[in-house]
């Protein structure tokens, strides 16, 4: 599992520990817009110019910005909708108790594909809090990943930032806002006293999908599943993608039974 994120294309959002200055997020939110004819978010931040006065410096960017900043590698072309029933199937082999029709609890899933999700939950959500609950969007992103699909993953999160651009406005995904704006403003100023805290992924974090040992004997959780599809195997290729499509996948494992 941990191989796997670190080699999937969500790796930097998981993974990347940018510092995130308070003021410099809220004054990208305060002053924040989005064109539509565009498809581009325009903002500020504010940074002192040669006469020591302060200025307004824009920053803006559009889906293709943002995929270059977190290294998403998807394209425009991915979709960003898949069929549900390619979420329910992978869902259950990951050993998920809930009911077919009721809501994906992290708490219903078998180790570690529960941390699997915690993970990206933790991420890529745009929501404040709700972790334990995962979102259609987020549910798609882990399904893609398994099965080695494509997914515009950098569109899903740049729709749910101009979401938010139009609703209350939030301080929404700070870290990758703060990417953005490092990627295109030098020099501002950057007070350790300001310092967002935030919770960053890193390797021991990640380490502990290879070394959780379940909980105590008289605790219960959901059964253990193997690992499977480009989890288990890095080169692994979701049937309907092979050529030939489906038909050709089922004439493969014919043959090899």
């Amino acid at each position: 599992m941990e191989k796997f994120l670190r080699e999937s294309k969500i790796n930097k959002t998981l993974t990347d520990r940018t510092i995130v200055y308070e003021s410099h997020v809220r004054m990208f939110w305060r002053s924040v817009r989005y064109d539509e004819k565009e498809k581009m978010i325009y903002s500020a931040v504010q940074k002192k110019d040669k006469n020591d006065q302060e200025a307004d410096i824009e920053v803006k960017f559009n889906v293709g910005d943002l995929r270059r900043v977190l290294e998403l590698g998807d394209t425009n072309n991915d979709p960003t909708i898949i069929p549900e029933r390619l979420c329910k199937g992978l869902w259950y082999r990951m050993g998920s108790t809930g009911h077919v029709n009721g809501k994906y609890l992290k708490s219903l899933f078998s180790p570690p594909y529960k941390f699997l999700i915690r993970y990206v939950v933790h991420a890529l959500s745009h929501r404040k809090g709700a972790y334990g609950e995962t979102s259609d969007y987020i549910m798609n992103i882990i399904t893609c990943l398994a099965l080695n699909r494509p997914y515009n993953v950098s569109q899903v999160l740049f729709d749910r930032l101009v979401d938010n651009i139009r609703g209350e406005k939030y301080i929404m995904y700070p870290r990758f806002i703060q990417m953005i704006i490092d990627d295109q403003v030098n020099d501002l100023p950057k007070d350790p006293a300001n310092v967002l805290g935030l919770r960053h992924m890193t390797a021991e974090t990640l380490g502990r999908l290879t070394t959780y040992k379940g909980l105590k004997k008289d605790e219960s959780e959901p059964r253990a599943r193997r690992m499977i599809c480009k989890i288990e195997n890095p080169g692994y290729v979701a049937p309907e993608t092979m050529p030939g499509g489906m038909k050709t996948a089922i004439q493969r494992m014919r043959m090899i039974v």
